[in-house]
């Protein structure tokens, strides 16, 4: 298990590798000039010429990118924000946990809509719950995030008054936020958990905790959703990493003080090294998210554990044969 591990960490280092040089080479080859969106229109073409020394853009662009890895490697650096002038490492860090919470929430919001709506469309299939479920799901999914966001605010807040349209100091804020991003993912999860329930209700052993006299709600719980869980983990694990990515929407919506509402700002004023360590910073985290996964396989399910023991063994019983000869 730890070989797999340090397998898959050591994995992850072409791809963070890989994700530098196409962010890279996307914002320095889009048009515009980060530093005419910092002078402004009425900056002279010196002041600008000036400022693009100031900040290297006038090297060519295997030198930038050499000198940002060299920044990032050695120093752990991601640089300096061309608009505030603060470590961008800082700014990251000072905003993620609030993007964080947004995720969490909108986690919660999708395992309480999606797996009992999955399970109830099971279960029922073909009853009127079914389509209901169905078209919940279809719903969610067809949703964009800002569309839902912008009704959730227009009906909630501004006609009924009952939750605050922006900010996030409190429990009360978090509700829209919170079903915009879940609301989504919930139509994944309750279309994955259905489609498993269903193959999973059918097998013989289910139909023999029925015929032993066994409980429907326990043979449900603890049969068929039990065994339902590996591709359940994996989906919610997933969608914790696209809820950070639209985090970056919704957090614009409301107004949120996140990481994502900090990338998009930094995107309108070309602030190049923001966004190259916004979006490092957040593949590290989906990477790591997917890693975690994996581990809780292991967990969830014990047959996996003792596969990894048995190669384990086997690799060492064959390498003791070898001396051995």
């Amino acid at each position: 298990m730890h070989k797999y591990i340090a397998k898959r960490v050591l994995m992850l280092i072409p791809v963070l590798l890989g994700i530098t040089i196409l962010v890279f080479l996307m914002l320095h080859l889009t048009p515009g000039d980060p530093a005419r969106s910092m002078l402004g229109d009425t900056a002279s073409p010196e002041e600008i010429a000036a400022l693009r020394e100031e900040l290297g853009l006038n090297d060519n662009l295997v030198v930038q990118y050499g000198r940002y890895m060299k920044d990032l490697i050695f120093h752990g650096s991601l640089g300096t924000s061309y608009v505030s002038g603060r470590d961008v490492m800082s700014e990251i860090l000072n905003r993620f946990p609030t993007t964080i919470l947004l995720a969490f929430c909108g986690i919660i919001v999708t395992v309480i809509i999606g797996v009992p709506t999955g399970i109830i469309a099971a279960v029922k299939q073909n009853s009127w719950m079914d389509k209901v479920a169905t078209f919940i799901g279809l719903f969610g999914v067809s949703m964009p995030a800002f569309w839902l966001g912008l009704l959730l605010a227009q009906f909630f807040s501004l006609k009924l008054g009952w939750l605050p349209a922006t900010g996030f100091y409190g429990p009360k804020y978090w509700i829209l936020p919170a079903v915009t991003v879940g609301l989504n993912t919930s139509a994944m999860v309750m279309r994955m958990t259905r489609s498993t329930m269903l193959e999973i209700i059918r097998q013989d052993y289910i139909r023999t905790a029925r015929a032993k006299g066994v409980r429907e709600k326990a043979v449900v719980i603890h049969h068929a959703l039990s065994n339902c869980m590996i591709p359940l983990i994996t989906v919610i694990g997933l969608q914790i990493g696209s809820q950070l990515g639209g985090a970056m929407v919704t957090e614009t919506i409301f107004s949120i003080p996140g990481l994502g509402k900090y990338l998009v700002d930094s995107i309108s004023s070309r602030d190049y090294p923001v966004i190259q360590g916004g979006v490092l910073f957040t593949a590290v985290v989906f990477s790591v998210v997917n890693l975690l996964v994996d581990i809780l396989y292991a967990y969830a399910d014990p047959r996996i554990k003792t596969q990894y023991a048995k190669a384990g063994g086997k690799k060492r019983n064959e390498k003791l044969e070898g001396k051995e000869a």
